[in-house]
């Protein structure tokens, strides 16, 4: 499943628009963020019978929709390892549509989730029961990390991202996920409309392509560390997570909870560190 090398042109649509100045106004083209809904189906067999079940709808700039789907039902729990997952397709009279098709010994265990499954690109969140109810455990949680980044690195990113993240500078409405290496290298990125579908997206690009876990990466957010960003980025295995926002306290909480560390408010001189101080070097 390889990323779509169109996603450019699908992302981006153009918009007759008047611009309005103190002294006149003018007729102008704009580069809006394409948003369009999502509908996630899972398809099994649970004794004898074939099953499909809609478990998802989720607001999205569409591009990667395979990495989305699979990056979102492991990040939810629902899915553990690449193995569970048969084939991604997109629905043929709905390119809004994916079908997860699952291993036929595999059968997801979705009743018992406490979750409202409608999202929207701005907030992951919204439906879930209970607190409780969104600290799903990671597999990897236990795992050993003995990763050391130094602060010239982190102050290397923000630059590096800008580079890469070239949809938001013609629309400035998409958000980005970005890996690097330890030693400050870019690795991969995604972008949407909705932060946690671009995390979504990154992620499920890591385990379709056996990448997971991420102990030894770096994760950057182009906007604030939320509450849901950091368990997705727990899910995942990642210990350290810069963004260029605020983090809230609720996401600082968890970061502590996991062992993972988190920056906020990361500038070319200047971040703060909320958890985890040990895995950066002050040298």
């Amino acid at each position: 499943m390889k990323r779509n090398n169109n996603m450019e042109i699908s992302a981006i649509a153009q918009q007759r628009i008047r611009v309005i100045t103190s002294s006149d106004g003018q007729d102008a083209e704009d580069d809006l963020a394409v948003e369009e809904p999502l509908e996630i189906q899972l398809a099994f067999a649970e004794s004898g019978k074939k099953i499909k079940k809609s478990i998802s709808v989720t607001m999205r700039t569409p591009g990667d929709d395979d990495e989305l789907a699979v990056g979102f039902l492991f990040t939810e729990g629902i899915i553990t390892e690449k193995s569970q997952v048969k084939a991604v397709e997109t629905d043929v009279l709905d390119e809004n549509k994916v079908i997860v098709n699952l291993a036929h010994d595999f059968v997801p265990e979705i009743n018992s989730l406490e979750r409202n499954f409608y999202t929207t690109s701005s907030c992951g969140v919204c439906g879930k029961a209970s607190i409780d109810a969104i600290k799903t455990v990671s597999v990897y949680q236990n795992e050993d990390n003995a990763l050391l980044v130094t602060k010239h690195v982190i102050f290397s990113l923000k630059d590096k991202l800008n580079v890469q993240q070239n949809i938001f500078e013609s629309t400035g409405g998409l958000h980005a996920s970005a890996l690097f290496d330890p030693n400050g290298n870019f690795i991969t990125l995604r972008e949407d409309v909705g932060r946690h579908n671009a995390l979504d997206k990154l992620i499920g690009h890591a385990l379709l392509n056996d990448l997971l876990p991420l102990a030894n990466k770096i994760l950057l957010l182009s906007g604030r560390a939320s509450f849901e960003l950091i368990q997705k980025a727990g899910m995942a295995g990642i210990k350290i997570v810069a963004a260029i926002g605020a983090p809230s306290s609720l996401a600082v909480k968890l970061a502590e909870e996991s062992s993972i560390t988190l920056i906020g408010f990361l500038k070319n001189d200047k971040f703060n560190i909320y958890s985890g101080f040990d895995r950066i070097s002050a040298l």
